[in-house]
C-alpha cells in the first residue's frame, strides 16, 4: 500500500505542475490583454483562470493526507521516481512564486489603467462642461455698422 500511495502522490504532483504551468502561461496573457486595453477578452480570460483555480484548489486538498507523512516513511517504487516527484514539487513552487508575482503585476497594472481612465474621463467632462459653456452663453446683439457714405 505505501507504494501505490507514492504513485498518487507522484500523480498528483504532476497533474498541479501542470496545472500551474497552465495559470503561469495565462498569467503572460493576461499581462498582455492588460497592456492592450482589451477588456473583454480579459474576462473570457480570467473565467477560463477561475476554473484553473478551483483545479489547483482541489488538487491541494487531494494532496492534504501527504503533507502530514514523513517524507522517510514513504515507500517509492525507485529512487529515480523519488527524486522526479522532489524536482517537480521545487518546479511547482518556483512556479506558484512565479504567479504570484505575476498577480501582483497584473494589479500594478491594472490600478495604471483604472487611475488613467478616471483621468480621461475627468478630462472629458471638463471638455463637456467648457463646449457647454460655450453654447449656453447668451449670444449678444451684433450692431450694424453703417459704412456708406454719403455724398454731400
Amino acid at each position: 500500500m505505501p507504494s501505490l500511495d507514492t504513485n498518487i502522490l507522484a500523480e498528483l504532483v504532476q497533474r498541479r505542475l501542470t496545472c500551474l504551468e497552465q495559470l503561469r502561461d495565462m498569467g503572460y496573457r493576461q499581462l498582455e490583454l492588460i497592456e492592450g486595453t482589451r477588456m473583454t477578452a480579459l474576462l473570457d480570460l480570467l473565467a477560463i483562470k477561475q476554473r484553473a483555480l478551483l483545479e489547483l484548489g482541489n488538487l491541494d486538498r487531494k494532496l492534504d493526507p501527504f503533507r502530514g507523512q514523513k517524507p522517510e516513511h514513504r515507500h517509492w517504487p525507485t529512487e529515480e521516481a523519488r527524486l522526479a516527484c522532489g524536482a517537480q514539487i521545487e518546479q511547482c513552487d518556483r512556479l506558484l512564486r512565479e504567479i504570484v508575482a505575476q498577480e501582483k503585476q497584473c494589479e500594478t497594472l491594472m490600478h495604471l489603467r483604472r487611475d488613467q481612465a478616471a483621468s480621461d474621463l475627468q478630462g472629458v467632462h471638463h471638455a463637456g462642461m467648457t463646449r457647454g459653456a460655450y453654447v449656453s452663453a447668451p449670444v449678444q446683439q451684433v450692431h450694424q455698422l453703417d459704412l456708406s457714405s454719403e455724398r454731400y
